[in-house]
């Protein structure tokens, strides 16, 4: 064999050896993929989703009123920040539309079981709930999610030392800082104490922390299933009013508790909704969606998997 087939076979094996250390190197370097379900593209949907209901009727009712009762000039605060703060608080409050239930658990105020939870619900049910948990741990899931999504300024307060809610600080471009009551449960509170509640007094706490603690990484993976049950019921609900989302969080807290049957909820809520004949579209098919979700119990694929249309 030649000197120059040698070397021929050398400079060849050598650059071989280059290229696969290249290849392990740019591999190596390349973020691990994401899953579809994962709490980092659970925060993306929210956001889309976030940016189109700023048109819906609730969102923007919802609003007005809002900075109208607390005196905020609108061009001093986000319209957008409010979409998440008012989304997220009504997907999940005890029993908001992701089907939150409140119970008894001597748990830290954290989420991290409400997450626990999440992990085992292969089949989400619309007349059962997806996870139990006290108030410091919904006020923290709330909290913990808004984050995520991108508003600041909230954290948990304690009204009194048996009881948690979340606080939203908001800082107007103009004049003092504002704090709102955000009562992820109803716990000491009527049927008329909503988001921005006036029963607890904010300022009775030096300070409102924000809620900065990773409960979850991004990469956590919620069941496709749960994934897609979140998803719809934001498709479904969160463009209703104040007023229509807080009498459907009643009705399911009363099928949670087994206070009636499903059947007679879904007539409650149609029944609501007759009543209405000039709402705006929104509410009118808040309570249809809800009248039908009770009498199919659980959501099927296609239902989960697709952007339903809502009957008006």
């Amino acid at each position: 064999m030649s000197n120059g087939s040698v070397y021929s076979r050398r400079v060849s094996s050598v650059l071989l050896l280059l290229s696969m250390i290249m290849i392990a190197t740019v591999a190596r370097a390349q973020p691990t993929p994401v899953s579809d379900t994962s709490l980092h593209q659970l925060i993306l949907q929210i956001r889309a989703k976030a940016k189109i209901l700023e048109a819906s009727s609730g969102m923007r009712n919802g609003f007005q009123s809002f900075i109208a009762a607390r005196k905020i000039p609108p061009e001093s605060i986000r319209h957008s920040d409010y979409v998440v703060i008012r989304l997220l608080y009504e997907a999940s409050r005890e029993a908001g539309f992701w089907n939150m239930h409140w119970t008894i658990t001597n748990q830290e105020p954290n989420s991290d079981q409400i997450w626990k939870q999440w992990k085992a619900v292969k089949n989400p049910s619309f007349v059962s709930p997806t996870a139990s948990a006290e108030c410091d741990e919904l006020s923290a899931l709330y909290s913990f999610l808004v984050t995520r999504s991108g508003v600041q300024g909230v954290g948990l307060f304690w009204p009194t030392y048996n009881h948690t809610v979340a606080v939203w600080v908001v800082h107007p471009t103009k004049g003092a800082d504002i704090r709102i009551v955000v009562p992820t449960s109803q716990i000491f509170l009527e049927v008329t104490d909503s988001f921005d509640t006036r029963k607890f007094d904010p300022w009775h706490q030096k300070s409102i922390h924000e809620y900065t603690r990773r409960d979850v990484a991004d990469s956590y993976e919620l069941p496709q299933p749960l994934f897609d049950f979140f998803l719809h019921q934001i498709d479904r609900y969160a463009g209703a009013s104040d007023s229509t989302l807080q009498q459907l969080r009643y009705l399911r807290e009363g099928v949670f508790l087994k206070y009636w049957t499903p059947e007679q909820a879904a007539q409650d809520a149609l029944r609501r909704r007759d009543n209405l004949p000039n709402a705006p579209t929104e509410d009118r098919s808040a309570f249809w969606n809800f009248a039908q979700d009770m009498r199919a119990g659980n959501p099927s694929t296609s239902q989960t998997t697709s952007n339903l249309q809502s009957h008006p």
